[in-house]
């Protein structure tokens, strides 16, 4: 069989450890995808983390093919599969080599790779010829210890990418690829559960704290221990120490029950409306849209969701400058602008920065399938977020002054 490089840590003879989260956010793509599907799963052994969470991920009428590691037992990996019951066991089929495989919707490399640039490239080279049309292959790498494999996977992303997730909390930590070399259409988004995102830390099972709050609240953490050493006798530390909870708490990002309702547009940030207009704008096309405006203040929950299922086809962002977010002129604020393309038309998301937001966080890449009400990214402190809709297509159920939720609240609901 073809056998492909396994992350070795500095100083250790086996492989690096996936943990559950790493394992968990290199099956995602699997566990969205809410069709029967087949999926391939290589080179694991049978206490794989990676192994326990593709089981975890299969629904009514999938199916897993299962290609042992290397020096890894196929008969012991059977073993496993049965152990887990029937329902398993009738899902789940080990074979003996990866030529034995059939092509699949979605292909995991079980191990995190490493070794140079051209194994790198080689091994995904074998493992793209099981992926059938709009196929994802999902891979990882170890964090600043496989220069070549990461440096390939990083090249490969740029080309084929549709997203990617950097898992910290992982020893090592591992970055994790999702390729994509064949188009997918934008009614496959239609059929996909929000994505499981490792970009935020749980704190309730309802509440996690984005990334960019953990770090943040780690600066003002930090700050505050510099001014202790520097001034002991002076007071002055408690500012950061005391900012470091409100700076975290403005980062929260709830957990929220997406409307399944396949006719329903929601609000893609929380906030107040502030407009509901019919407008032109030649950037993306020459159909009439309908613009939903909002307003997010500093306390209101800024990351942002998909207010549609779609394909992102187009990103860029807009210069412009930094007025106070609930006035007319931030329509000409930077902002960044997502295009997506749905089966009902062209829909935009836009970004735009207020009077103290300096910082807008997109991680949807071009190529990538939205889910209605995934996560795709976040503004820093006040802002405004506007969705476009065609107009024939989309009736608003919003008018300003109404508060709206980050995908629950429906905006608007397709004709």
């Amino acid at each position: 069989m073809t056998q492909f490089p396994a992350v070795r840590a500095s100083g250790q003879s086996g492989p690096a450890r996936l943990g559950e989260r790493a394992a968990r956010t290199l099956v995602s793509e699997l566990a969205r995808i809410n069709d029967p599907k087949a999926a391939l799963l290589v080179g694991v052994a049978p206490e794989s983390a990676v192994l326990a969470a593709a089981i975890d991920a299969l629904l009514p009428g999938d199916t897993l093919t299962v290609v042992p590691a290397e020096r890894v037992s196929a008969t012991a990996l059977r073993e496993q599969v049965t152990a887990q019951g029937r329902w398993v066991a009738d899902r789940v089929r080990v074979v003996d080599s990866l030529a034995e495989a059939e092509p699949a919707k979605v292909v995991v490399a079980g191990e995190a790779f490493v070794g140079t640039a051209e194994e790198t490239r080689g091994a995904i080279e074998a493992l793209s010829k099981y992926l059938a049309d709009g196929a994802v292959l999902c891979l990882a790498t170890a964090v600043g210890r496989t220069a070549g494999a990461a440096a390939e996977l990083d090249r490969q992303g740029a080309l084929y990418g549709v997203g990617d997730d950097l898992v910290l909390r992982n020893s090592p930590p591992v970055r994790v690829y999702r390729l994509r070399f064949t188009p997918a259409d934008a009614a496959t988004a239609e059929r996909l559960a929000p994505a499981y995102r490792p970009s935020s830390v749980p704190l309730t099972r309802g509440m996690h704290i984005d990334s960019n709050g953990v770090a943040a609240a780690g600066i003002a953490l930090g700050l505050a221990a510099l001014t202790r050493l520097a001034r002991p006798k002076s007071k002055l530390w408690l500012l950061p120490a005391l900012a470091a909870a409100p700076v975290a708490a403005f980062f929260r990002d709830p957990e929220r029950d997406v409307p399944e309702d396949p006719s329903a547009v929601v609000a893609a940030a929380d906030g107040q409306v502030l407009s509901v207009q019919r407008l032109h704008d030649e950037r993306f096309g020459d159909g009439e849209f309908l613009r939903i405006a909002v307003f997010l203040s500093v306390l209101d929950v800024h990351v942002n969701r998909s207010p549609v299922a779609g394909k992102v086809v187009d990103y860029f962002v807009a210069d412009g400058g930094f007025v106070n977010a609930m006035k007319p002129d931030a329509e000409h604020n930077v902002a960044a602008y997502t295009v997506l393309d749905t089966t009902h038309g062209t829909v935009v998301v836009a970004q735009r920065t207020g009077l103290i937001a300096r910082r807008i966080v997109q991680r949807a890449p071009i190529g990538a399938l939205l889910a209605r009400g995934e996560r795709f990214g976040l503004i820093r402190f006040g802002s405004r977020t506007d969705v476009y809709l065609p107009v024939e297509a989309a009736e608003p159920l919003v008018g300003p002054g109404d508060k709206v939720v980050g995908g629950s609240t429906v905006i608007a609901r397709w004709r």
